[in-house]
């Protein structure tokens, strides 16, 4: 458990700091003790609430609350990124995301861009614990920050073990429902459709309503205990909406001018035991469909991150196994020019042909004509931002929770040769993982 003595010593880093210059951005740290930080975050009355956890080996795990500054333009973040940087000293983390069509519209209460500063910022390392308090004083009046920090001190709690998962009894409906589906994927792969928009990534949204929704942390704490392999997301703007997800794919990690991006496309489900595993993963490396799907990805991603490096290299297809499917695979290293920015990677990048389509505005206009859910935030962007490095996923293999409904996404990319009844029993092994923690497996 948390102890009060953290909380007390950053007081008195606060004091402290009342009678010192300020300028730019502070940070205060201390060392905490802590069990679980989303069993912390559900304790906390601080919005927004939002935990990042990356798929890397040994990658720090974040908890914040609240916000120093929001930003809901990549213009607006890169104009805070570049202040900070001239200023010199520390430089913070932003954490939020994007939608996957922000010119469309989009949840209620998520905008087409967000990313905030975090007041206060809870991580968990090798070395331990850290619980820190941000704070900003260009163009601020520094009693009025710190009185503003002090008071979300104040507010913090202890935190406590996350409650049990519940059954419920939940009714479902999907859009599009099957019969619909088969004729997308009908259109998308029509000879005369295929010459100009090779690859569409159509999508289904799982409406599961019940009486009450379950609390989201306890669902994604036990989700990400299956999901090692990937990363680990939850935002919660206010009480009673939460968007989380466990997805697999990596939009891009910067270190410096060092990117590392990849594409993933192609699916296959895992086998029953090793030997049929390892037969499912040799025929999707080898099979024509699912080897175009992801070509389609690939080549669409070095298009666009050419003209911003200075030097490229591509790996080699390999497989990417999942708890409940196998993946193809291909990573993207790049030495990107000195004055590229993340403002322009996430103008470029995003929404990847992996869950838009090749080409990238001739598949958007057919899933803004076809698609009647708003995918909102599912396929969108969602991670952490700083001046030396940021690491971003796609918004795959997520849920949007309300009060009284979960909505699942998955998406299917449609390509020569695609089946309607396959491609829909894939975006059911996509979504398995989510159904069998809501007792739906």
């Amino acid at each position: 458990m948390m102890q009060f003595n953290p909380i007390e010593a950053l007081k008195h880093q606060l004091d402290t700091l009342c009678d010192t210059a300020k300028t730019g951005f502070v940070r205060l740290n201390t060392p905490c003790q802590v069990d679980g930080l989303m069993g912390w975050l559900n304790r906390q009355s601080v919005y927004p609430r939002l935990y990042w956890h990356s798929r890397d080996a040994d990658a720090i795990e974040y908890a914040t609350l609240g916000a120093v500054n929001v930003f809901d333009s990549l213009a607006a973040l890169e104009a805070d990124l570049a202040v900070l940087a001239e200023i010199g000293g520390q430089q913070p983390n932003y954490f939020g995301g994007m939608a996957f069509d922000p010119g469309t519209p989009g949840w209620e209460h998520f905008p087409a861009c967000h990313f905030v500063l975090p007041r206060i910022e809870l991580q968990r390392h090798q070395g331990g614990a850290t619980l820190s308090l941000n704070l900003r004083f260009d163009g601020r009046c520094p009693t009025a920050e710190i009185a503003q920090a002090r008071a979300c001190l104040d507010a913090l709690v202890e935190e406590q073990p996350l409650p049990c998962l519940q059954p419920h009894v939940y009714q479902r409906e999907d859009r599009p429902r099957q019969q619909e589906w088969a004729a997308w994927v009908g259109k998308v792969t029509n000879p005369d459709h295929l010459m100009h928009t090779p690859k569409v990534v159509l999508s289904r949204e799982t409406c599961l309503t019940t009486s009450q929704t379950p609390n989201p942390w306890a669902l994604l704490s036990r989700w990400q205990a299956g999901a090692a392999d990937c990363f680990q997301f939850g935002v919660q703007f206010e009480p009673h909406e939460a968007f989380i997800g466990c997805p697999p794919e990596r939009l891009y990690k910067r270190e410096g001018q060092h990117l590392i991006t990849e594409a993933l496309a192609g699916t296959t489900r895992r086998g029953r035991d090793t030997p049929q595993d390892q037969m499912l993963a040799a025929e999707l490396l080898a099979d024509k469909k699912n080897t175009l799907e992801n070509q389609c990805v690939y080549q669409q991603l070095l298009t666009q991150i050419e003209p911003l490096a200075h030097q490229v290299h591509m790996g080699e297809a390999h497989i990417v196994k999942l708890r409940s499917v196998q993946h193809i695979r291909r990573l993207i290293h790049a030495e990107l020019h000195s004055n590229v920015t993340d403002q322009q990677l996430l103008s470029a990048l995003p929404p990847t042909p992996a869950v838009g389509g090749v080409s990238r505005e001739s598949a958007l206009a057919f899933i803004r004509q076809h698609e009647c859910h708003q995918r909102g935030w599912y396929s969108g962007v969602f991670g952490r931002i700083s001046h030396a490095s940021s690491d971003l996923a796609v918004t795959i293999r997520c849920a949007h929770i309300g009060q009284k409904a979960i909505r699942l996404y998955a998406g299917a990319g449609i390509v020569a040769g695609s089946q309607p009844d396959e491609e829909w029993r894939e975006l059911d092994t996509k979504i398995a993982d989510i159904m069998s923690l809501l007792g739906m497996g």
